[in-house]
């Protein structure tokens, strides 16, 4: 099975042309490296109804089986790409954003303030990532071995989870 995916990177200063995409890229290198067709990637500001607009878009336009974020997951004024995720989602998988503030914490504190999120839209699943290369590569470490089992349930597949 062919995953199609799309990368959303919120960033002020990326969307402006101040900092370069260097963690949207590390998203695309890793799905890339794992089989997964990357189709689409943007760079937005950190707007609640522009995150919104972009993961519906990716999800019921584009179709995308999976929809990853760069950036906005924290807690400052500017962090809501949580915010905008919870609105757009028909569930949350919470125990992928357990899983990825649960190995990040033992590299650095600072994943405790995390407030990223997992869920799905129709039949794509949007996952939060934090905004730095770094947090990129170490919580894609610890989801990437799921996606595809994921991606395939979310689909439709009704095979036991315990079989292959």
């Amino acid at each position: 099975m062919t995953i199609k995916a799309g990368v959303i990177t919120v960033s002020d200063k990326g969307s402006r042309g101040e900092r370069e995409d260097k963690s949207g890229v590390e998203i695309v290198k890793a799905l890339e490296s794992q089989g997964i067709q990357v189709s689409h990637t943007r760079i937005i500001p950190d707007e609640e109804d522009l995150i919104r607009l972009a993961l519906i878009e990716y999800a019921d336009t584009k179709q995308l089986d999976l929809i990853l974020t760069t950036g906005g997951t924290g807690v400052s004024p500017r962090d809501v790409t949580p915010d905008a995720t919870l609105q757009v989602i028909d569930k949350e998988v919470p125990g992928m954003a357990e899983a990825m503030r649960r190995e990040s914490a033992a590299i650095t504190p600072h994943a405790m303030i995390s407030r990223a999120v997992a869920g799905i839209r129709g039949r794509s699943l949007i996952i939060n990532l934090p905004g730095s290369p770094r947090g990129v590569r170490e919580n894609l470490a610890v989801v990437l071995p799921a996606l595809r089992h994921a991606v395939e349930k979310i689909k439709g597949d009704d095979s036991d989870c315990g079989s292959g």
